[in-house]
Parts: C-alpha cells; sequence; structure tokens
C-alpha cells in the first residue's frame, strides 16, 4: 500500500517494485534503467497497462459508426525492488550518481542536460 501518491509500489515482470515513473517512452524507460543501474538498484521495466477506453455512444438510427480511434502508443512502467526507494528523495537528497561520478541533478533526470551541473544548488537556479 502506498504512504502517499510519491511512494507507489506495483508487481512490474511477476517481482514487487517501487515505481520509478509510470508511462514514459521506451528511451526514457533505458535511460531510468542505465541511471538506476549504475547505482545499485535491481531494475524492473515492464509495459504500462493502455489507457481505459471511453464506452461508445449508441447511435441514432441511419447514424455512421466513428472510425475507430488509433492505437495508444505502448509505454512502460519503470520500477526498482528496493521498496524504500523515493525519485524525489534520491534526487534532491542527492543519493544518485552519474556515470562520470556528478550528483544527479533534477534537470539530469528530467533529460533537461546531458551534463549534471551539481556544483549550482537547485535552489540558486
Amino acid at each position: 500500500m502506498a504512504i502517499n501518491k510519491n511512494h507507489t509500489d506495483e508487481e512490474i515482470n511477476g517481482v514487487k517494485c517501487a515505481v520509478v515513473e509510470k508511462g514514459v517512452s521506451e528511451e526514457r524507460a533505458a535511460f531510468l534503467q542505465q541511471l538506476l543501474t549504475l547505482n545499485d538498484f535491481i531494475v524492473q521495466v515492464g509495459e504500462s497497462a493502455p489507457p481505459k477506453a471511453a464506452p461508445a455512444k449508441p447511435l441514432a438510427e441511419g447514424e455512421e459508426a466513428p472510425p475507430p480511434p488509433p492505437p495508444a502508443p505502448v509505454t512502460y512502467t519503470v520500477g526498482v525492488t528496493n521498496l524504500a526507494f523515493n525519485p524525489i528523495n534520491a534526487i534532491f537528497g542527492r543519493l544518485l550518481k552519474t556515470a562520470d561520478g556528478h550528483t544527479v541533478t533534477l534537470a539530469y533526470w528530467q533529460q533537461k542536460e546531458t551534463i549534471s551541473h551539481d556544483e549550482i544548488p537547485y535552489f540558486r537556479k
């Protein structure tokens, strides 16, 4: 059971995991898997459930059915087996490191920067 919305757990690939992010692209899932594995977490990546379709409206007599909506893109859920993991605490607590030894910043986590500029505190930006 989740403590709050920032601390959820879910079964991914048959393994109970703390959810890091849901509904992410394949590229984002690969980035998170590489970063978290580098920081000694056991990572599980699984396909997210497709969004639920809205119920169809009843058709009036003589009305044609609308074309079916395009299929939803495939998204993924990323989790770690350490159920105490919380991404917010890990980022702002400066617990994660990049491959070159720098501390992971929020901009690096969000993939807005390719190099983590950890010399500037997040509250000064």
